[in-house]
């Protein structure tokens, strides 16, 4: 990797810029972010939910130690694998990383494939502590007795805008809305439009990576080889050796879950890379129809730089 050119550059507006690159899983954001670093000297901010763990590198495919020497990358490596990360915590420390690199004169760059976190930081965080686990289980132990069409007309009765929404069959989501009603005696749907973003007035561009569906099954298939290749079986013993519990949270991760499954003689080396792939392509499908709903949203080809570049060029100077 080379050093940082020394040759000087245009100066753009960056009080108040955030570049976002989102996508699914092996599209080439990581590789995208870094040359947007490059170009409009910027830092990256980790936005995968499983590479905020220590330790856990090969399967969650961290970038190298030698690009994040290049190029500053926050929220890397912040979290013990026993320690539950949340959506609170990345708005938390995204925000105060965003102000971190604005104060140096250079432009944030979030990159990573974890959709519930750029929500809750671009469109706010619905308020959490509005949680009874008693009334959650009378709840779920009605929807058992009565069945969860009897809580689907209760929802109907009190936020006829969500019963709407949701599916017929989405039993947690009926649950939550229900219990947040019960403890408020206001509709969820009125919560949510109270939620304001954390990055009020950013300007804040989008930059969405997609592919050709069998060519980025083809990088998923290729991405999955080379974590077998690098040792994700060696990494999971050690880390298992080092006393990092099956339970630990990073460990439910795709390729770590399967990898476990073949160390305890559940399957074979074969079927656990075939599971990966498998599963790997469902979560990109997910992450894809996530985004989609996601407004604001510029879409290209990730071997499109040139048109990349200028369209946040233009951005910024906007």
């Amino acid at each position: 990797m080379h050093a940082r050119s020394k040759t000087p550059k245009k100066k753009f507006s960056r009080e108040k810029t955030i570049i976002v690159v989102l996508g699914p899983t092996s599209v080439g954001k990581s590789r995208m972010a870094v040359k947007l670093a490059e170009t409009f000297d910027g830092e990256i901010i980790n936005c995968d939910s499983m590479q905020v763990y220590k330790g856990f590198d090969i399967g969650t495919d961290k970038v190298p130690d030698a690009v994040q020497k290049h190029i500053p990358h926050h929220l890397l490596d912040i979290f013990e694998p026993t320690q539950q990360f949340t959506a609170a915590e990345f708005v938390h420390r995204t925000v105060h990383a965003v102000n971190e690199i604005l104060e140096k004169g250079r432009i944030p760059i979030i990159t990573g494939g974890t959709g519930l976190y750029l929500k809750a930081l671009i469109s706010g965080l619905f308020p959490e502590d509005k949680k009874d686990p008693a009334l959650r289980r009378r709840l779920q132990k009605e929807a058992e007795q009565k069945g969860l069409e009897f809580l689907r007309n209760k929802l109907r009765d009190v936020d006829p805008d969500y019963y709407n929404k949701i599916g017929a069959h989405d039993k947690m989501r009926i649950i939550r809305a229900l219990e947040v009603f019960y403890l408020t005696n206001k509709p969820i749907t009125a919560h949510f439009k109270e939620t304001r973003s954390p990055l009020p007035d950013f300007k804040i561009i989008k930059i969405g990576l997609q592919l050709k569906r069998e060519i980025l099954y083809a990088h998923i298939e290729k991405r999955v080889d080379a974590m077998i290749k690098k040792g994700i079986i060696e990494e999971t013993k050690e880390l298992l050796a080092a006393g990092i519990p099956e339970k630990a949270p990073p460990f439910k991760a795709l390729g770590y879950k399967q990898v476990l499954d073949h160390l305890h003689g559940k399957i074979s080396i074969e079927e656990a890379v075939s599971l990966i792939k498998k599963e790997t392509r469902h979560y990109a499908k997910r992450q894809m129809t996530w985004f989609k709903k996601m407004e604001g949203i510029k879409w290209f080809d990730p071997n499109d730089e040139k048109n990349i570049i200028g369209f946040i060029r233009a951005g910024i100077e906007s």
